[in-house]
């Protein structure tokens, strides 16, 4: 009978890249930290004369025997550093001529039998890669995590630098290799095995490749609603002039960041903020006031235009509604219906403060009618007093969470390239994996889950062509780092 389990020639199947040692190369060193005044400034040094640099506890010119600086030298031995060499900190005081002094006496203990030099960009995590400290997921996400601005952000990319991408592409790749030497055992031993044996042997690795076709979809699905973690919610606000839409934007960003006036027509263009809302990066259009064009002037009706256009293009709706005034015009009204169909639209109730709390749920309620909109929908506030702020806020995040897809697990975050990868070489050799399977050609549908598997591997940095990868991953990260 025909035996598979002898016959998965795991390592003959994926050619792995091992890391290299950076033992032959120069040591080098960087300013870490941000140029300019501080308090501390951070020079790093890595390479094997890592520890020759530090010949000095105070930091003397090598050539002039001046002292430059009184600093604490902490050095991290290798393979336990972040590099996986050994690693220095030089953490001096932060002015610019301290900075440039140790600099420049660094660079001059440079000799053919100790090359030192100053960091190319990317240099510190390019050898923590390929001493095999990081995979290329990691490192990634510790520039995410760099550049995150949010609460939202910085969760995201720890998913990817603490390493729960890479066990899960590791995952994925297991199950794929799998899979190779299942119809790899078919291709070598065909004439020794029963028909039958081969079709249950296509039939579960058909199954695996559809598992984790849908298990990929799905995880592509989450990236792209945390996506908008990175660019910013898209929240516009509409209403009528005078409305109090510029208040509502100052309550939410905490400062005055609109023009707030009771001249109707004021704001006349669109002004996006960008604030920070309980951890969620907000991009806030504040947009003209819509009313009846014939009451507005050229510049207001252009005003007008522009705020139907970011209604449409946002990702949440907030319409400010004045409670001491009932009227709300028919190009308003219009607007709101057509939004109301394709996105959520919340409507504020503002200047409560102006009537009581039965012209209020009146208000609420004919609104309802006119404009469509679920009474759930509608919050009083009232700026002047700040009541219903709480709960417009918390009513943000709950919004955001569902726009987010964050409302039941945490924001996940890749790369474009990751996804570009995980689009173009794994999902596409699944497809074609299929198309072979259905023509009965064993031998090209296994070099198209090869494709798949190497796919994952340029993802994680495991495969050979590793390299052509590499200057993407690294050119935007910063010297020193």
């Amino acid at each position: 009978m025909f035996s598979l389990k002898k016959f998965i020639p795991r390592e003959s199947i994926i050619r792995h890249i091992r890391f290299s040692s950076t033992s032959h190369l120069p040591t080098v060193y960087a300013l870490s930290t941000s140029h300019g005044r501080a308090a501390i400034g951070v020079i790093r040094v890595t390479g094997t004369e890592s520890q020759f640099v530090t010949s000095v506890r105070k930091l003397y010119d090598p050539k002039t025997s001046i002292l430059l600086d009184e600093s604490l030298a902490i050095l991290f031995n290798g393979p336990k550093s972040y590099t996986g060499e050994d690693l220095l900190e030089l953490h001096l005081h932060g002015g610019n001529a301290v900075i440039k002094a140790v600099l420049k006496a660094i660079e001059s203990l440079h000799t053919n039998e100790k090359p030192i030099r100053y960091a190319e960009a990317g240099e510190f995590s390019k050898r923590a890669f390929q001493n095999g400290r990081f995979d290329l997921t990691e490192i990634e996400g510790i520039r995410e995590l760099i550049d995150a601005e949010t609460e939202s952000q910085r969760v995201g990319a720890l998913d990817s630098m603490t390493g729960s991408n890479k066990i899960r592409f590791l995952e994925w790749r297991e199950k794929i290799v799998d899979s190779i030497g299942l119809l790899t055992a078919i291709i070598d031993f065909s004439e020794d095995a029963e028909i039958e044996d081969i079709d249950n042997i296509y039939k579960n690795v058909d199954k695996k490749v559809t598992e984790l076709q849908k298990e990929i979809d799905q995880f592509l699905k989450r990236t792209q609603s945390s996506e908008v973690l990175l660019k910013g919610i898209k929240l516009t606000l509409l209403g009528p002039p005078n409305a109090g839409k510029s208040s509502i934007l100052n309550k939410l960003a905490n400062e005055e960041a609109a023009i707030v006036s009771d001249i109707a027509g004021t704001t006349r263009d669109i002004i996006n903020v960008p604030l920070n809302i309980h951890g969620y990066k907000v991009v806030v259009g504040d947009t003209a006031g819509i009313r009846d064009l014939a009451k507005a002037d050229k510049i207001e009706a252009e005003g007008i235009k522009r705020a139907k256009i970011q209604a449409q293009v946002g990702d949440l709706v907030i319409v400010v509604l004045p409670a001491n005034d009932a009227h709300i015009d028919e190009e308003l009204v219009d607007l709101i219906k057509v939004l109301n169909k394709e996105k959520k639209v919340l409507v504020i109730l503002n200047k409560c403060d102006l009537v009581s709390k039965e012209e209020v749920m009146h208000l609420i309620d004919n609104s309802s009618h006119i404009l469509n909109v679920p009474k759930d929908n509608f919050l009083p506030v009232s700026c002047y007093n700040d009541e219903g702020i709480d709960q417009l806020s918390n009513g943000l995040i709950e919004e955001f969470k569902v726009i987010s897809a964050t409302e039941k697990s945490d924001p996940i975050m890749i790369t474009q390239r990751v996804k570009d990868i995980l689009i173009n070489d794994v999902l596409n050799g699944f497809n074609e994996f299929k198309t072979y399977k259905d023509l009965d050609d064993v031998v090209i549908a296994t070099e198209s889950l090869t494709q798949s598997v190497e796919g994952i591997g340029k993802i994680t940095g495991e495969t050979v062509g590793v390299e052509e990868v590499l200057g993407v991953v690294f050119s935007s990260f910063c010297v020193g780092k």
